[in-house]
């Protein structure tokens, strides 16, 4: 049965070294994490603003932050977080449309 943290959506700030693959490989490595996607938002003379997505079952967000720190990156927000047995995708509100 699937529990705590299934997904997480970090904005992150990050010097251009080291790349956004190692990155990538050092979260995946992370006990409990099944992918990692990471998506270049803006880019800098010195940093890259990247989107960080990770699923998985029971991830630990701590752990997740203290690799991202390691890599010389800066958790700036939690985008999206999922918990449960299930993800459940968004569906667009009346809200929504006002906004576009």
């Amino acid at each position: 049965m699937a529990r705590g943290i299934r997904l997480l959506v970090l904005d992150v700030l990050k010097p251009h070294q080291p790349l956004v693959t190692e990155l990538a490989l050092g979260l995946s490595e992370l006990e409990g994490v099944e992918g990692v996607n990471i998506t270049l938002v803006e880019i800098d003379k010195e940093t890259e603003n990247i989107k960080v997505t990770i699923v998985g079952d029971n991830l630990n967000y701590d752990e997740i932050v203290r690799t991202i720190e390691e890599f010389g990156g800066v958790v700036h927000s939690i985008d999206m977080v999922a918990a449960g047995r299930k993800i459940i995708e968004e569906e667009e509100t009346p809200q929504d449309k006002l906004e576009e």
